[in-house]
């Protein structure tokens, strides 16, 4: 075989492995069997818990070494039920087997038939995924997603009093600082990593078609239902009470699409950095050893911003079309969410990379405040807007006869450049008091700014709530 076809098909598994290795101990092939004999193992102890069927309870020992074939699950298993599996062609009767034979190795071949009882593979699998997606978000991505927003949160607090030029519809407009524009990001990544914590990771456990059938046929004495229920939620899982063969993963699309528009805020954050890297507004600061351009030497290319924003793309067309797909199945079951649910970790890994990206990218930036302070001196002529808003005060107060202050105002300023002097000057001409006048003369663009700086303070208090 030529060494070209067992390289890694995914730039996740070759060239990103190492920043998205931590979704792979979860969301990995391997990942999801270890989760599938922690199902199986903890539905025998279930089950001889309450010595049905004339089993008898575990000794502190056995359910030690029963649980130990979770933690201590490793490639000597991976490899066994890639084995088996090529035999059964199925991966959960692999697991089954693979578990009845580790009974039999522990001395408790007497409850080798409690392995896997009444069960359908989804059962077992709709179980495994949620401990493995929950594990995935909570201890992988939620923490760089949050690292990200601190990173963001420190840039907003010292960069709260730098004035910058906005630009609305790309065109100069009403300055405000560097600072609160990164807080907006704050405040909506914080809402919305809010909205992602709060998702319910759910799973059923009542057999082939939802029915407990099997478990009735078995025992119609037992109360099936309440032991799914306290199954389901001994894996600190909300127990779906009525479904079909599947769980129906409404709550992975939810989940999905909840990820999919952080990642859309993110992704409008990387193009707006890009923008201000363009402007002049930040500066890139050079890496050790970093090449920007084969030819140019003196480039220096916003690439962390770029990578993220297509990675950012990939992750949300993903998370978007599991989404879609898995809330639909023919019937009481079809296949279509199988295969689907392969790319979970894909997609999470394309959104990882990418948070993984900004949080660097924005540690190799700089704010350039002389080039900022060249585009506010630049445009006196937003301060159109607080002329004439003080003007309209100033009529209504019986101060000021000017009959339309904003066509005035328009008139001066519309496609022109105004420069300071020619402003104050303009100012001193107005028919307006005298306290609003002065007011006006000492307006800036450095200083015409509003509560931008006071606003900041509300990310401060995000980090409480």
């Amino acid at each position: 075989m030529s060494p070209l076809n067992i390289q890694p098909l995914s730039p996740l598994d070759g060239r990103y492995r190492a920043q998205v290795a931590a979704l792979g101990e979860h969301l990995s092939e391997a990942g999801l069997n270890r989760a599938r004999i922690q199902v199986e193992v903890e539905w025998l102890i279930h089950l001889t818990d309450h010595e049905l069927f004339g089993s008898r309870r575990l000794n502190p020992e056995q359910l030690r070494q029963l649980r130990q074939l979770v933690t201590e699950f490793g490639d000597d298993d991976i490899a066994d039920l890639a084995r088996r599996e090529a035999v059964t062609r199925h991966d959960v009767k692999a697991v089954e087997y693979l578990v009845r034979d580790k009974l039999a190795d522990l001395g408790l071949t007497e409850i080798a038939e409690l392995t896997h009882f009444a069960c359908t593979s989804e059962d077992i699998n709709n179980l495994a995924y949620a401990i493995t997606i929950r594990a995935a978000v909570r201890d992988a991505w939620m923490p760089k997603a949050h690292s990200v927003v601190d990173a963001l949160r420190q840039q907003a607090l010292a960069l709260r009093d730098v004035p910058m030029l906005a630009h609305t519809h790309g065109q100069p407009a009403t300055p405000t600082t560097m600072g609160k524009e990164l807080a907006v990001v704050v405040h909506r990544l914080e809402l919305l990593l809010a909205t992602v914590d709060e998702v319910e990771y759910r799973g059923k456990f009542s057999g082939a078609t939802g029915t407990f059938s099997a478990h009735l046929a078995a025992d119609p004495d037992h109360d099936w239902i309440s032991a799914s229920r306290d199954f389901v939620t001994s894996l600190g899982l909300t127990w779906n009470p009525l479904t079909t063969q599947i769980e129906s993963h409404d709550w992975q699309a939810q989940l999905y699409q909840r990820i999919s528009h952080v990642g859309r805020v993110l992704h409008n954050l990387c193009t707006d950095v890009w923008s201000y890297i363009s402007m002049g507004y930040f500066r890139q600061i050079p890496q050790e050893g970093a090449t920007g351009s084969s030819t140019m030497p003196h480039k220096i290319n916003p690439i962390r911003f770029e990578n993220a924003e297509a990675n950012l793309e990939l992750a949300s067309a993903l998370l978007d079309s599991l989404a879609a797909t898995l809330v639909t199945s023919r019937l009481q079951r079809d296949l279509t969410d199988s295969t689907t649910q392969r790319n979970i970790g894909v997609a999470l890994g394309h959104s990882l990379l990418a948070l993984d990206n900004i949080e660097k990218g924005l540690g190799e930036i700089a704010i350039d405040e002389a080039a900022l302070g060249r585009d506010l001196d630049a445009n006196w002529e937003v301060l159109g807007e607080a002329i004439q808003t003080v003007i309209r005060a100033e009529v209504t107060a019986g101060r000021s006869s000017i009959a339309d202050p904003y066509a005035l105002l328009k008139q001066l300023t519309r496609g022109h450049r105004v420069g300071a002097d020619e402003l104050r000057q303009f100012i001193d001409g107005l028919d307006i008091g005298a306290e609003a006048k002065s007011r006006l003369r000492e307006l800036t663009p450095w200083t015409y700014v509003g509560a931008a700086s006071q606003l900041v303070d509300f990310v401060e208090s995000d980090t409480a709530s």
